[in-house]
């Protein structure tokens, strides 16, 4: 059976919410028991996004969320880590957490990829001395990388995928997209009748109380004019679309009214599918790719029906949650929430397994230093208010000297006054070298990033990392952590062998949708008196000084999980704190919608008051409601 294509793309503007949309139809076609995987095209040169400032441009996979706060100015947001090291763009997160699929580096494709390829093989003689091309050498390296990507295998069956959802980024008509468009129009034609739907995401603004529909037409002239015609026209629109703008944009735009789909501002990203659903979406979707004549497995189309029944389950209970967990995340890059997107979702994830509202208080660390006290008072007050009235404080990863004291000072404030804490990555130096500098009496205790001639360097540049080269020279990808003899008391251990416990009855890693690898859970453990080992995605360049471990042992903090070797620091825990945490991993990375991350779900749960329910209930705090995995999700 050929691979069906999904193309999602957008018009009129960027950060349009292409992602979700994507994510969302990906939701609706698992549910009904295919199996689904994702590629990203990204129209920029770089090779990837591991050098892209997360503040240089912008496009949220939040802009159908009412309550997200972020600006919509053409910033680009974080960097994603998949298992395989490769950084790539946002929007594969977006993907791995609402489908629950393990995706490598080859499903982001970007223009600098396949520039690089294309001159790659001219120079290899590999065009046989022909005159290599726009069209048709780079649009059919790029088909052709499409295709062959498609047929991997991304979940537990190790099957080749039904459907391959393919997002365009960028706006139709953009220069740069040109030969990426060509190159979708050639798939079009190549994948046949049947087997080929593009939805196109368009925008509907409301002025003086109207639903406008001339940028939506425009749009669509547009994409018709680069060759593709749109099966589903999807309308992000404030409000809910009028019957009068959907017979409207259908009758101009040649399209059939139900083939216009409304998708309007919703609490949160994970009522899209409800929506999409309501809609109608799914019997188009079987009409246009003809999914009735698939072969689906009994077990699949059994389990995603239970997906979807739990999917409802889960955003009606985020719907009905009464309590808030308030949590402050304290780093350099929160005037651009998108820079910590994959955070976000983890405390959300983490935040509705606890039956909680979240509510994040966006700190900026400059805000809590000295400095700040004498040029504004004003913001050094508001800032530590803030500390003072969160209920666990979280420092994330980051990069640089800025703002790193007033992440040592809220770190200070955490572990002294009980308060939860999570520290990822730099978040987890920070509370070394508060640690050092406060208990331990190394007053110059500093990073080597920060200070390279530093007396008491107690985090370093890992000797085998390159100081030359900075694109894809970090420590990338899935490792092993260890944890040690000495974690017995952990209660991230507890979490870690609590997720690998059956749920519901039924073993969490046993769904047929499933990623075959548990990552982040519990990966190999040769009796049940062993320590566990955990696999978890892993992005920096500097660590701890193996030289300060033991001076800090003696003074009470203790590192409970090591790599391989024993001498690279991965977890560090305070024995007597109600959560003091520190992770070299990110675990966000693996955070998933049914299954959060055991380091968000204990610090959430600690900062709520229910770190007991999650310890001795493992993955069921929330009464009477299952979240037993289901197709993957």
């Amino acid at each position: 059976m050929a691979t069906k294509y999904v193309l999602v793309s957008g018009g009129v503007i960027s950060g349009i919410g292409k992602g979700i949309i994507a994510s969302s139809l990906g939701v609706l076609l698992k549910s009904i028991g295919l199996k689904v995987t994702s590629i990203k095209i990204d129209p920029y040169m770089n090779i990837d996004a591991g050098l892209m400032n997360p503040l240089e441009y912008f496009h949220s996979d939040s802009a159908i969320q009412q309550s997200c706060n972020t600006e919509n100015d053409d910033r680009h947001g974080e960097c994603f880590v998949l298992d395989d090291g490769g950084e790539v763009d946002l929007d594969l997160g977006n993907y791995e957490r609402y489908l629950n699929i393990t995706l490598t580096r080859k499903n982001n494709i970007t223009t600098g990829k396949i520039y690089q390829q294309v001159i790659e093989r001219e120079r290899n003689g590999d065009y046989r001395g022909k005159t290599v091309q726009i069209v048709p050498h780079l649009t059919d390296a790029l088909r052709e990388w499409i295709q062959e990507v498609a047929q991997v295998p991304v979940d537990s069956t190790r099957e080749r995928p039904d459907i391959c959802i393919i997002e365009l980024g960028g706006t139709v008509g953009d220069i740069e997209s040109g030969p990426l468009i060509e190159a979708l129009r050639s798939l079009r034609r190549k994948a046949g009748a049947n087997n080929f739907l593009h939805c196109h995401v368009s925008l509907v603004p409301i002025i003086n109380q109207e639903q406008k529909t001339k940028p939506t037409q425009a749009a669509i002239k547009d994409v018709r004019h680069a060759g593709l015609s749109p099966d589903i026209i999807a309308c992000r629109c404030s409000q809910t679309l009028l019957k009068s703008a959907t017979d409207k944009i259908a009758m101009y735009c040649q399209v059939e009214p139900e083939q216009v789909i409304g998708v309007h501002d919703v609490p949160s990203t994970y009522h899209v599918p409800l929506v999409l659903e309501r809609q109608g979406l799914i019997p188009i979707l079987r009409e246009v790719l003809r999914l009735d004549a698939l072969n689906i497995a009994p077990s699949l189309l059994k389990s995603g029906a239970e997906t979807w029944e739990t999917w409802k389950t889960l955003t009606d209970t985020q719907d009905k949650a009464q309590e808030t967990v308030k949590i402050c995340l304290v780093g350099k890059y929160v005037s651009l929430h998108d820079s910590y997107l994959s955070v976000r979702k983890s405390l959300e994830h983490a935040s509705m397994r606890c039956g909680r509202k979240l509510e994040i208080i966006w700190l900026d660390s400059t805000d809590l230093e000295e400095e700040t006290e004498t040029a504004s008072p004003t913001s050094y007050n508001k800032a530590w208010d803030q500390i003072r009235t969160a209920s666990g404080i979280l420092v994330p990863g980051g990069f640089g000297h800025r703002g790193i004291e007033g992440m040592i000072r809220a770190a200070k404030w955490a572990r002294e006054k009980k308060v939860p804490y999570l520290g990822i990555c730099l978040g987890m130096q920070i509370a070394v070298i508060e640690f050092c500098r406060t208990v331990c009496g190394i007053k110059d205790a500093q990073s080597e990033e920060m200070d390279h001639l530093a007396k008491d360097k107690v985090v370093i540049h890992m000797p085998e990392v390159s100081k030359a080269t900075k694109g894809a020279s970090m420590r990338l990808g899935l490792r092993n952590t260890m944890f040690q003899a000495n974690s017995r008391f952990s209660k991230l251990r507890a979490l870690y062998e609590s997720q690998a416990v059956q749920i519901n009855g039924a073993p969490a890693a046993s769904d047929p949708g499933s990623t075959a690898t548990a990552d982040g859970e519990v990966a190999a453990k040769s009796s049940p008196s062993d320590p566990p080992v955990i696999s978890e995605r892993h992005r920096h360049r500097y660590e701890v000084n193996p030289g300060y471990v033991q001076i800090m042992a003696q003074n009470g903090l203790e590192f409970i999980g090591k790599d391989e070797s024993g001498e690279r620091m991965e977890i560090l825990e305070l024995k007597d704190h109600p959560w003091f945490v520190g992770v070299q991993y990110h675990p966000e990375y693996l955070s998933r919608v049914l299954r959060p991350s055991m380091p968000y779900l204990g610090f959430v749960a600690a900062a709520a008051g229910c770190l007991d329910d999650a310890l001795g209930k493992g993955a069921t705090i929330v009464t009477g409601t299952s979240y037993g995995m289901a197709n993957g999700i």
